[in-house]
């Protein structure tokens, strides 16, 4: 659910520790306040929350809440990146907030704490390059939650990939890269033990990106304690170039160990009283626009629609309705965007729109061109469907939160016949030193073996280069495609198959077919590739569909 600054939904009143909205201006609570100790700045929140920040460096160095100290690990304070250092903060109280603004560079971050509520809001403004900061982590004192989170276990006996992927004796993978969410499918992440919740609420994702499927670590739990992360933008497997200016707030926030779920909170709550606090690149809702379109025709009903609006500037989304295509996207900021339809995870729907400060920009039905969705083309045979995604395929769920090498994994090799669990049996991935070389067995009738087919392989990321040749019955071979651009980092290993979905055709001649109709004609794909290394880091790549059109 992508909601935007100043419209945030997830104010989360949380009054002797129990969640509830802010829809109302709190009430002032007793001994809300700050204090100086000469090295950070103290605020009580009134409620239960007491949390610190270093005046020299914009540090979070103590989150007490219910009087147990919760943050840090490792000696180390939860801070923008792996901490700023020098910095310059300060501090101000307006009635019933206190905000903590630090300054390090062209960086620009806040800390801002209300009167009554057990939370921490915070905005980060990276306005150019010249600092690093990609992420917010908070660090949360050893023991204080369980290490109950398979998918994001990072401490195991053996490192089998870099130094963040891990296999324990059961044979079971794990890393902090291991979220199984995309962006577009949590509005927080954390943890709940003993009565208490500790959870860190994202942003509405404007100025990061990869859009709303990008996966990217969430949170992390060691031998030494855990990490909560907001990820202002993560190099890896991405797909865009950096977004620049203020993203938030992102909030942390404690319960008495139910989660915030999006459920407590109506979608059109407002946070008015940020709008004065002076925050460098904040634009409140009445700086923003809307994008809603009546509905969206030539649909495939069995899967969800999203659309997206994306410049350089800015993203967001919002679901299409499952019965007519209504949609509203709601919150941008005033420019001109590319508006894109996905079925399921690959866009078959593009335009251009604009959007105004205070104004709803209306579309009338989006009628998607049948020939914009591959899946509607006519085929002899199809292994998987077209929705940008392996889903379906050997291994695709698990990847999600697993290292090909996990134990889990079904064999990675096998030959498949179609007609028979094609999809099923045939892998996810495809690597040039793990499974290059796979065979798909097929018939065709005597008039399918007469004519000449175009051959087509969707791919929804590469690494090193990967792409497929074909090889038909031994006796035709195509030529090595060219690579399309894709991410230049690890993604088949890390949790992800988002890339930049492609298209590979191959025009395959009627001589290379068997005209004996009893016989299987037999396709051979294999991965080529000048790049990569070896096993699971060779050149690779994910499929999305293949299929033999009539």
């Amino acid at each position: 659910m992508n909601r935007p600054v100043g419209r945030r939904a997830v104010v989360l009143a949380a009054t002797a520790g129990v969640v509830g909205t802010a829809l109302a201006r709190p009430a002032h609570a007793a001994g809300f306040g700050y204090t100086d100790d000469g090295s950070d700045y103290v605020v009580d929140t009134g409620a239960q929350l007491v949390f610190k920040v270093s005046k020299s460096t914009g540090d979070l160095t103590s989150l007490v809440y219910r009087g147990t100290e919760y943050q840090g690990y490792g000696g180390q304070n939860s801070h923008i990146e792996s901490g700023l250092g020098a910095s310059t903060v300060s501090i101000r109280q307006s009635g019933s907030t206190i905000l903590i603004s630090v300054r390090h560079g062209t960086l620009k971050h806040y800390y801002a704490a209300r009167s009554g509520e057990n939370n921490v809001y915070l905005w980060t403004n990276k306005a150019d390059a010249s600092v690093s900061a990609t992420r917010y982590i908070v660090r949360v004192k050893k023991g204080a939650f369980l290490n109950d989170e398979p998918d994001s276990y990072t401490y195991a006996p053996t490192t089998i990939e870099a130094s963040d992927v891990f296999r324990k004796s059961d044979g079971q993978t794990h890393s902090k890269h291991y979220s199984r969410r995309r962006v577009m499918d949590y509005d927080h992440i954390g943890w709940s033990a003993g009565g208490v919740g500790l959870w860190m609420v994202r942003s509405n994702h404007e100025k990061a990106s990869g859009g709303p499927f990008y996966r990217s670590l969430l949170r992390h739990q060691s031998a030494d304690g855990g990490g909560l992360y907001e990820i202002l933008y993560y190099g890896q497997n991405q797909t865009e170039a950096q977004r620049f200016g203020l993203q938030g707030p992102y909030v942390i926030a404690f319960t008495d160990g139910g989660a915030p779920s999006s459920a407590l909170f109506p979608g059109t709550l407002t946070t008015p009283w940020a709008d004065s606090l002076g925050i460098a690149g904040y634009v409140p809702a009445s700086g923003r626009g809307r994008v809603a379109g009546v509905g969206i025709s030539g649909r495939n009903t069995a899967y969800p629609y999203t659309v997206g609006l994306a410049n350089a500037a800015a993203q967001y989304w919002g679901p299409a309705r499952a019965s007519d295509g209504f949609f509203s996207v709601s919150g941008v900021l005033p420019g001109t965007y590319t508006l894109t339809v996905f079925k399921g995870e690959l866009a078959v729907y593009s335009t251009s729109v604009s959007v105004s400060a205070g104004g709803t920009t209306t579309l009338n039905t989006i009628a998607i061109p049948s020939s914009n969705d591959p899946s509607n083309a006519g085929a002899i045979w199809r292994i998987g469907d077209w929705n940008g995604t392996p889903a379906g395929f050997k291994n695709a769920d698990l990847m999600t939160y697993a290292h090909p090498s996990d134990a889990r994994a079904a064999s990675w090799t096998g030959n498949v016949v179609v007609g028979s669990g094609e999809t099923a049996a045939f892998p996810c991935y495809l690597w040039k030193d793990v499974n290059s070389g796979i065979l798909v067995y097929f018939k065709l009738t005597a008039a399918q073996a007469a004519a000449a087919h175009t051959l087509r392989i969707g791919v929804t990321t590469a690494y090193a280069n990967g792409r497929p040749q074909v090889t038909v019955n031994d006796t035709w071979t195509s030529a090595i495609p060219a690579p399309p651009t894709q991410p230049d980092t690890r993604s088949l290993t890390n949790g992800s198959y988002r890339g930049n979905n492609h298209t590979f055709t191959y025009s395959v001649p009627a001589s290379a077919w068997r005209a004996d109709t009893s016989q299987y004609n037999v396709l051979r794909i294999d991965v080529v590739s000048g790049s990569g290394a070896s096993g699971f880091l060779s050149a690779g790549t994910a499929i999305d569909a293949i299929d033999l059109l009539a």
